[in-house]
């Protein structure tokens, strides 16, 4: 969600909570794809990051971006910090570091998601270079330091900023120095939810693997694959990671709702101002612990809707399910990203055979593939088995599920296609990353730089 929301509605009870939820259940010819992606801006004259301000920073940018869309400003204490379409279906928004983000319309097919990023690749390019910028699909920066790298005017991201390292080793390289691909996805019931939410989370890690591409830090190797997966594995663990309740054969939206009542909360949103409230719970918020520190200073559904963005989690449960754990890459990655969950969860028997390939996996083992993915990528084991094995059984279903889909372009053509680069990747047996380091020790000769030529969109 690119803006936060206002909802002045009364929380009158836990029920209403576990009721947010649950409204998100749609009968299955209203489910949609709404897929997100992140870039780094660079300036192609030295590689430098883009800082907000000045005549060539990410706010010239927003404001090229304002004038060729007709979007609408997101403001935030007089800054310009994103667009949102005037149905508020799709928006660009930026994360700490200036990583710039679409978080695309729900839409039908795979087909539309791809027309949808290419149009607006194009028209990020077109505002971008009159400003001599250009944008990188990686996971992690490979060159910035955490100095150098500029933050984004935005409110609620100096409140994260003063907490993350009270709570975590991590959360600012989190924030300033990771990208990722995203799909939310939709469910028709809590049994239909409580499946597929359970079927993502023990594949999370898998799709680690399969998308690793941040195996540079500080302009070198950092002896990983997805530095971004390692980042996830110590970010204030409160509200992040590896949910055991999850794996419970009963869970459901009242476990979550349980879950996300104990967690921190970041802040409360009070006529446009931010308020710091890392010191309690949202469960302590509704008995109220704010009533005489805030305006207004009792809980409502627009501070749950709101919390719930704060949460972060493996896959995390809102109206919708977001699949967080791939990192961001090149354009083909883009689609390739939603049509891997898409195929394995929106056919009915491809969602079958993914919850019969998961039935066994144990918390202990998807806890210890999470933990071994960001350095062994597709070489990690879940107990006696590769990785790679399993990436391949989910390719499989994947490509089963998107041809029974048979959601056809204008040439006839399924939805299966976006999964060539993931099959790619199986056929050599090796991750993206694994690539990078192999050009960094020869033709790029141990420079850098280079990542900027061959991942640039």
């Amino acid at each position: 969600m690119a803006r936060d929301t206002s909802d002045d509605t009364p929380i009158e009870n836990t029920a209403a909570l576990v009721a947010t939820l649950e409204s998100g259940c749609k009968p299955k010819d209203k489910w949609r794809i709404g897929t997100e992606h992140e870039k780094f801006g660079f300036y192609k004259i030295d590689n430098s990051p883009v800082p907000y301000g000045g005549p060539c920073g990410i706010r010239a940018l927003l404001e090229g971006m304002r004038e060729k869309t007709d979007w609408e400003p997101i403001i935030d204490d007089g800054n310009i910090i994103g667009l949102v379409d005037k149905d508020g279906l799709g928006a660009i928004s930026l994360e700490p570091g200036g990583q710039f983000e679409l978080s695309g319309s729900p839409l039908e097919t795979l087909h539309e998601t791809c027309r949808e990023s290419n149009r607006h690749l194009t028209q990020v390019r077109e505002v971008a270079e009159p400003l001599g910028i250009g944008f990188l699909g990686l996971g992690a920066s490979p060159k910035w330091t955490l100095s150098e790298t500029p933050q984004m005017p935005k409110s609620r991201y100096k409140i994260m900023s003063n907490h993350m390292p009270k709570v975590g080793s991590q959360g600012l390289d989190m924030m300033y120095r990771t990208c990722t691909i995203q799909v939310n996805l939709d469910f028709s019931s809590e049994a239909d939810m409580r499946t597929k939410m359970q079927v993502a989370t023990k594949l999370q890690p898998v799709a680690s693997a399969l998308f690793a591409n941040s195996p540079f830090t500080d302009g070198e190797p950092n002896g990983l694959l997805s530095w971004r997966s390692d980042i996830w594995r110590d970010t204030d663990n409160q509200r992040s990671g590896l949910l055991p309740f999850v794996f419970d054969k009963n869970f459901g939206f009242e476990q979550y709702v349980d879950w996300a009542l104990d967690v921190p909360m970041y802040f409360v949103l009070r006529d446009g101002k931010y308020h710091d409230c890392t010191h309690v719970t949202f469960r302590q918020f509704m008995d109220g612990a704010l009533r005489n520190e805030l305006p207004n200073g009792e809980a409502t559904i627009g501070d749950w809707d709101n919390h719930l963005t704060t949460l972060f989690p493996d896959v995390r449960l809102k109206k919708f399910l977001e699949m967080r754990g791939a990192d961001g890459g090149p354009w083909r990655r883009i689609c390739a990203l939603p049509a891997f969950w898409v195929g394995m969860l929106y056919d009915e028997q491809s969602l079958a055979m993914s919850e019969e390939l998961t039935r066994d996996f144990t918390y202990d083992e998807v806890f210890a593939m999470r933990e071994s993915v960001p350095r062994d990528g597709l070489n990690a084991m879940l107990g006696d088995t590769k990785v790679l094995d399993v990436a391949k059984s989910c390719l499989e279903i994947a490509r089963a599920g998107l041809t029974a889909r048979n959601r056809l372009n204008v040439d006839g053509g399924n939805e299966a296609h976006f999964l060539a680069s993931l099959e790619e990747v199986l056929a050599l047996g090796e991750t993206s990353a694994e690539r990078m380091l192999k050009s960094y020790a020869s033709n790029w000769d141990r420079d850098i730089d280079h990542v900027f030529e061959e991942f640039a969109f």
